[in-house]
């Protein structure tokens, strides 16, 4: 069989198919099939689709071509994109412009911020956040309705101090400035704009390739460190929260003794005013016994009264009669009929 393959003037391939032939031929002898008629060394024809080298198709053609032109669109270079690490430059701020309004989820977890972190000391800060979602959702119509009618009114203030605002020198020299500050960009020349954002580019991949290399360890000091000042935090906004909760309480007492002392502002305005009034009443008293008692001299001394001397005179009055009313009946009787005279 090795000789036939040696004699023989087939190509390769037809070769070892001549005998793969031989050895089944051989096979089917020794079992007594009929194909022992023919004999060895003339081997049967092949047939024609056999013998024929195969040929490419058009399927694989084309998946040929698909894979060269996938090659080839592979081996162009990409147009390098924008870094997903790059930072937009913020807009100009205006530090004159009113401060703008909250909203009022905003107002809501600005009040209980503080509480959940006094609660939840160890919680993180996204978990906080979370937190204060799921109550702002729970959270009644009628209590929401106190945080969105805040909020309204803030939003008011600041559309009120905005157009208040617009009208002053300073907006419109800031409008300039921001107008300015597009025209550069605008005139700005195409050559420095593409070295700029190349430049940015080479620090941005620079800047990323040093975040994936330069990867602090963690070292047991570290963590240690970490944790006190994690501890001295909480224990620092415990103590805030205490004094807090002080600085209310006497914020409270504060106010009640304020209303305290306007109360006692009030009453002594009332005494101030009733005395005001008694004093005058007790000028005219004077000014009428002064007239009235001016023809009556006082028994003994002959004295007259004046309106300094008033008070001494109706004294020693009092007492001359209350010593001998009996023997100054006459002059009781004529004080008796000043008196009445006034009271009319």
């Amino acid at each position: 069989m090795e000789n036939l393959m040696l004699n023989s003037s087939l190509p390769p391939i037809f070769a070892e198919e001549e005998v793969l032939k031989q050895r089944n031929n051989a096979g089917s002898g020794s079992n007594g099939s009929e194909s022992n008629s023919q004999a060895p060394g003339h081997p049967e024809p092949m047939e024609e689709n056999s013998q024929a080298p195969p040929q490419p198709t058009e399927s694989s053609s084309g998946n040929t071509e698909s894979k060269v032109q996938r090659n080839g669109e592979e081996q162009k270079p990409r147009r390098p994109s924008w870094p997903k690490g790059r930072k937009r430059k913020k807009p100009i701020k205006d530090s004159n412009a009113p401060k703008a309004p909250l909203t009022g989820y905003v107002r809501f977890m600005n009040e209980r911020r503080e509480q959940l972190r006094a609660e939840w000391p160890d919680a993180p800060f996204p978990e906080i956040t979370r937190m204060l979602g799921n109550e702002w959702t729970k959270l009644p119509p009628e209590e929401k309705q106190h945080y969105l009618e805040d909020a309204e009114r803030d939003k008011e203030r600041y559309m009120r101090e905005l157009q208040q605002y617009q009208k002053t020198e300073a907006y419109k020299h800031f409008n300039r400035k921001v107008q300015e500050k597009q025209k550069g960009k605008q005139h700005r020349p195409a050559d420095v704009r593409q070295a700029a954002s190349e430049s940015l580019h080479e620090k941005d991949t620079e800047g990323k390739e040093r975040s994936v290399f330069d990867i602090p360890i963690f070292t047991e000091e570290f963590l240690n460190h970490s944790k006190a000042r994690e501890g001295e935090l909480r224990q620092l906004r415990k103590t805030n929260m205490e004094f807090e909760e002080r600085n209310a309480a006497l914020q409270k007492h504060v106010e009640s003794m304020r209303g305290a002392v306007e109360r006692l502002e009030g009453d002594v305005m009332q005494e101030r005013s009733r005395n005001t009034l008694l004093q005058q009443h007790l000028e005219t008293l004077r000014q009428a016994l002064t007239a009235s008692f001016s023809n009556l001299p006082l028994p003994g001394s002959g004295e007259t009264p004046t309106l300094d001397t008033i008070d001494s005179y109706m004294n020693k009055l009092h007492s001359i009669i209350l010593a001998n009313p009996q023997e100054h009946e006459n002059l009781i009787n004529t004080v008796r009929d000043v008196i009445s005279r006034l009271e009319r």
